[in-house]
């Protein structure tokens, strides 16, 4: 009897609808992140005065400092900051407030994210803002770059043994051109210049049998081959006739 009713008990089996009972609407709604007034023109919210009551003048990620285990903060920033419309625990500074956002138009917010001596953007282990805000704001200075509201640094090398600009004759002010009747070239290096006698020593001694010697300069043009004299081709012509 006990048995049979121990059997019963577990062979009874407990309808899927008492425990799967579907989420409210309400419940399953996640609070979702404030819209933002400035979100289409955000520069104006840097010339606000909550934005001066907030920040100052110092930059949005001075004051920013991210919890960590132990004494040795972590070498990269999170992935991102926001999930499944969530804002994570310490965001970093981009993703705490919502009314700043990356644009390429927002100069004052990008220029804060900038080196001012160098033009180097950076790191995100410096600023403290997460890798997917730290793309965007690459993204956004690189445009603005090239939009031209941004300056471009261009690092100015000096040449370390000579001034390139003006040592050469081809780079400098370019000479009168000479008289055409005498034949010299428009440029000196276009001369005639006799190779040394120790490089000519060197080929005759590799080429030997082979090479043609030439006291000077290649002729300009190749010699033409005078034609045979007519009496020469008439008897020719006469021979070939009666063989």
């Amino acid at each position: 009897t006990l048995l049979s009713l121990l059997s019963h008990s577990t062979r009874s089996q407990v309808p899927l609808q008492t425990l799967c009972t579907k989420v409210s609407p309400e419940e399953d709604s996640l609070p979702s992140i404030p819209i933002s007034p400035y979100e289409n023109e955000p520069w104006k919210y840097l010339d606000s005065e909550e934005y001066q009551s907030r920040y100052g003048s110092r930059p949005v990620w001075a004051d920013y400092r991210r919890n960590h285990k132990g004494g040795i903060p972590p070498q990269r920033t999170r992935k991102t900051c926001i999930r499944n419309n969530k804002v994570a625990g310490n965001p970093c500074p981009i993703c705490r407030d919502h009314k700043l956002h990356v644009d390429f138009r927002n100069v004052k917010l990008l220029e804060q994210f900038v080196c001012a001596h160098t033009g180097i953007i950076f790191h995100a282990p410096y600023t403290g803002v997460c890798m997917k805000q730290h793309k965007k704001l690459t993204q956004a200075i690189q445009k603005a770059r090239e939009c031209g509201l941004l300056s471009q640094y261009i690092p100015h090398v000096e040449p370390r043994d000579l001034d390139f600009s003006t040592s050469h004759g081809a780079v400098s002010a370019t000479p009168p051109a000479p008289t055409l009747a005498s034949g010299d070239p428009w440029y000196p290096w276009y001369n005639w210049q006799q190779p040394p006698e120790r490089e000519l020593s060197r080929l005759r001694r590799l080429y030997q049998g082979n090479l043609l010697e030439e006291s000077g300069p290649p002729p300009e043009s190749m010699p033409a081959v005078p034609p045979p004299p007519p009496a020469e081709t008439s008897s020719e012509q006469t021979s070939h006739q009666s063989a």
